[in-house]
């Protein structure tokens, strides 16, 4: 995989999450990391991104762990978890497409004799990745997409009665949506620096117990493949970085990220002043 390449990141927890973005995309190339982890390593046509697909399972720990692996490994520019979720509202129904503007991690907390004190914690998406789908879908009569707060859980909820349910709705009341993975992705992307990131979750069913009936009739891999093509549309939206070399512009200026310079890309004239032993890293 050539360094000069602009490269997204595209996870996903389940088998058919990953089967409907794989779909779009071309060339695919797998890769193993040292320790295991696996991608597929693609270009996406019409686009000057190159696309590494990740399927890493289920739950927000897992994701965080891998996602950072991944990041430190292939140096994306952006980070997209796509897949499906439950919706959390009654306007938002099976098949429509849910992008969150921030995601919640509900499980955070103290127990007093009290009750339960909610200590929320959110992870707002990437302005520009949220402003590149909100153009993307204007243009996708077919799809119907919410811009809400995704609430991340390791729970899967099939009860709308149940306690966790109501908690949900009385402490993150205007999230849109509930999954499994997403604050786990968004924290790694926060935690490795300036990385754009999103949650694009397509609507599988409604978090009640009509979940396996909804399962059965097809519900997931239609909101998949929703969520997909929402994805596919927002990279054709949104560009690489000032900075990065796009093989068909050519070499870019450095970037100064921190107290590092990038030259990956660029040409530099003069002197330096700066921590030699940052500047040595490749």
């Amino acid at each position: 995989m050539p360094d000069i390449q602009p490269t997204v990141l595209v996870l996903t927890a389940l088998p058919l999450e990953y089967a409907a973005i794989r779909a779009h995309v071309v060339e695919r190339k797998e890769r193993v990391h040292r320790d295991g982890t696996r991608v597929e390593v693609g270009r996406l046509p019409g686009s000057s991104w190159q696309v590494a697909l990740a399927e890493l399972g289920m739950g927000a720990e897992r994701t965080a762990a891998l996602t950072t692996q991944l990041i430190h490994w292939l140096r994306p520019e952006a980070v997209l978890f796509v897949g499906i979720a439950g919706s959390l509202k009654d306007d938002i129904g099976i098949g429509d497409v849910v992008v969150g503007t921030q995601v919640y991690e509900i499980h955070g907390g103290k127990q007093t004799p009290e009750g339960f004190l909610v200590r929320p914690k959110a992870l707002p998406g990437s302005h520009a990745l949220e402003q590149a789908a909100r153009s993307a879908v204007r243009d996708m009569p077919g799809v119907r997409a919410h811009f809400m707060p995704i609430a991340t859980g390791d729970v899967v909820l099939a009860d709308a009665e149940s306690e966790i349910a109501r908690f949900v709705r009385r402490s993150y009341n205007d999230a849109g949506a509930i999954e499994m993975e997403g604050s786990g992705a968004l924290r790694a992307a926060h935690l490795s620096g300036q990385l754009d990131a999103l949650v694009i979750r397509g609507i599988s069913d409604r978090a009640d117990a009509d979940k396996h009936t909804a399962d059965a009739s097809g519900a997931q891999q239609r909101a998949a493949e929703q969520a997909a093509a929402v994805t596919v549309s927002v990279l054709h939206k949104h560009r690489p970085r000032e900075g990065s070399s796009d093989p068909e512009e050519g070499p870019q200026e450095a970037t100064y990220g921190g107290d590092h310079i990038d030259f990956r890309g660029g040409t530099f004239h003069g002197p330096v002043t700066g921590k030699a032993d940052h500047l040595l890293q490749g």
